[in-house]
């Protein structure tokens, strides 16, 4: 193949990492739709806080490295990588529109002889049988005749500064043999710790999909004995502590699964699966009790709120955190939200802080307005308080001192970080 020249597709979690680090070895373009994001990572800030302010300035001031959202500026690649989000409706049925979008996108730039490679995670055949045909379609060109195709998928793991895009061993795919080994090498070329080539795109799209639903199996596993456990009056996190002395316990804890792997990837399979007639019962089973751990814990709350004489109707409630999961700013099918309504039956009186989100994509994300109070002035004004965010500015705070009746009031703590005397309750 002729000099690679790469095009990410997608900025997002996935794609600015992933182009980041391509800019290290190949000319890079990155192209997204949302020329506000555009406009950010030109001017050296990623708001995701996946590459920092430094890294991302290196690769732009490298001169191997821009974005765009014009699609004339994309042509001059060789090596087109889709890395768009892969949704489900409010039905939870997969959502293909952002990839099948993405793929007119490349079908309007493809040339002969160029590879495509999908990290967008997906159920098996969508690369092959959904999005190549509109490929195809636009272009006007041949699959494996005039162009070639890969699949890698995403192991980005959002807020996570240990397992880095350059330290994730990748799987790839190629659409023949010669094509496989060529995507192989590009992204070995890359990584620390090389890759692994599937044997075809099915098995690469396959193997990352049961990584998410084996994860949201084990939860939801987790996540049923707290709830037995919760029942006896037994702490689960004793429990797991004493099981975990034997050499071949895993070790998980119970909480909320929400972001754009765990708690929807899933659903593509379970789709899938029932197209070829087998219903994958212990899949859904595990999405439905996942699902609905938001409102557990906010009955939770609720219950313990009615044994210590705490009125439930306009009490004030305090949450501290919205993001889906700690020290990151994803907001993303953040399960707080299901905790945060729930309570609302109750009271209007329900404040959220969170310092790593943001707050204009909350209110739009979910008409939620976020206090901009600092929690250091809200000692003493609520009648409960549901850690549901271990974010480090929450966990060194005297998180009683926020409740107005030490004695009286309810602390509840999804993640099971704090000491066990300052709390109520916790999964």
């Amino acid at each position: 193949m002729k000099q690679i020249k790469i095009c990410v597709i997608g900025l997002g979690y996935v794609g600015l990492p992933l182009a980041r680090l391509f800019s290290t070895k190949y000319e890079t373009v990155g192209f997204d739709m949302n020329q506000h994001r555009v406009d950010e990572l030109n001017s050296g800030h990623d708001s995701t806080l996946e590459v920092s302010d430094d890294l991302l300035g290196k690769a732009i001031s490298s001169n191997n490295f821009r974005c765009t959202s014009d699609v004339e500026e994309i042509k001059g690649a060789n090596f087109y990588i889709v890395a768009v989000p892969t949704p489900v409706d409010k039905n939870n049925h997969p959502d293909l529109s952002p990839l099948l979008s993405a793929s007119e996108t490349v079908g309007k730039v493809i040339n002969k002889g160029d590879i495509v490679v999908y990290e967008s995670t997906v159920y098996p055949g969508v690369t092959e049988e959904e999005c190549l045909p509109v490929v195809e379609k636009v272009s006007g060109l041949k699959y494996n005749v005039d162009f070639y195709a890969g699949y890698s998928p995403e192991r980005i793991n959002p807020g996570d500064k240990e397992h880095t895009v350059e330290k994730i061993r990748k799987v790839t795919s190629g659409s023949t043999p010669e094509v496989a080994d060529i995507v192989d090498n590009i992204y070995n070329s890359v990584l620390i710790n090389g890759t692994h080539k599937a044997p075809n795109i099915k098995v690469a799209e396959a193997s990352k999909i049961i990584e998410n639903s084996q994860r949201d199996v084990n939860i939801a596993f987790m996540n049923e004995l707290a709830k037995i456990f919760n029942a006896m009056d037994i702490d689960t996190n004793d429990v797991i502590e004493a099981a975990a002395s034997k050499w071949n316990f895993i070790k998980l804890k119970p909480g909320l699964v929400g972001g754009h792997c765990i708690s929807v990837d899933p659903y593509y399979l379970i789709q899938k699966a029932q197209v070829y007639g087998v219903l994958p019962r212990v899949m859904f089973a595990a999405r439905r009790l996942n699902d609905g751990m938001g409102d557990y814990v906010a009955t939770q709350t609720i219950k313990l709120m009615n044994k210590k004489g705490v009125l439930v109707k306009d009490a004030k409630i305090l949450l501290l955190g919205i993001t889906f999961k700690e020290n990151c700013p994803d907001i993303r099918n953040t399960k707080v939200v299901d905790i945060y309504n729930t309570l609302k039956e109750y009271t209007n009186d329900i404040t959220i802080i969170d310092p790593w989100a943001d707050p204009i994509r909350v209110q739009h994300e979910y008409g939620i307005k976020l206090s901009s109070d600092k929690i250091e002035g809200l000692k003493g004004m609520f009648d409960t308080v549901i850690l549901c965010v271990a974010h480090k500015e929450f966990l060194t705070i005297d998180i009683r001192s926020l409740l107005s009746d030490n004695c009286k009031g309810v602390v509840y703590d999804v993640k099971g970080v704090l000491n066990r005397y300052d709390i109520d309750g916790r999964l």
